[in-house]
């Protein structure tokens, strides 16, 4: 069984049936995550997987701290994924200012190094252009959908609005990676 079909059977497992909704939002980030094939080569895949696993911390199988990426990666990390996916999982959205927030930062950053910036930044864009229903959106979009979900002053809502800096950039650096693509894709 290859790396993506693993992912797949791995995260329906885990989210489809007691959190449908949140199965749907992880399928439509691999779905953002197969249209940066072009700018991905040989991580394509990689990338493809690690999003649709990249909330499989919030089944209540092993949700066990109640923060997701730390979760999802432990998880993985019993489970013999491969190592870049898992750092994935765990450092997904800007997990380590989330982490911060709830305590755990050292923890996080002491168990799961980061992966390369290109693949976080990649990561970010799929998430953080995908609704939490799967259909496509922008960022400032869908940081506004988390604050008003969460609210302002939760863990998540402070969180968030501390990331939405970076989470814009990340955006803003894969948008220009596929521009460049288009530009070079187009005859002379």
């Amino acid at each position: 069984m290859g790396l993506t079909e693993w992912a797949y059977k791995l995260s329906e497992e885990m989210l489809s049936e007691p959190l449908p909704r949140r199965w749907g939002h992880s399928l439509g980030v691999a779905e953002r995550a197969r249209s940066l094939s072009p700018i991905l080569s040989a991580d394509a895949e990689l990338l493809e997987a690690a999003a649709v696993l990249h909330d499989v911390g919030y089944s209540p199988a092993i949700a066990t701290t109640g923060f997701h990426p730390l979760d999802g990666a432990r998880f993985l990390r019993e489970k013999g994924a491969d190592e870049r996916v898992t750092r994935l999982v765990a450092h997904h959205s800007c997990a380590l200012l989330e982490a911060e927030e709830r305590g755990l930062q050292e923890e996080l950053a002491a168990e799961f190094e980061l992966e390369r910036p290109a693949l976080v930044d990649a990561l970010i864009f799929c998430d953080m252009t995908t609704t939490p229903d799967g259909t496509q959106t922008t960022a400032t979009a869908r940081l506004n959908e988390i604050v008003e979900r969460y609210g302002p002053d939760t863990i998540v809502g402070r969180f968030i609005q501390r990331a939405a800096p970076e989470i814009h950039a990340a955006v803003g650096r894969v948008d220009e990676r596929l521009r460049g693509v288009s530009a070079s894709a187009q005859p002379m």
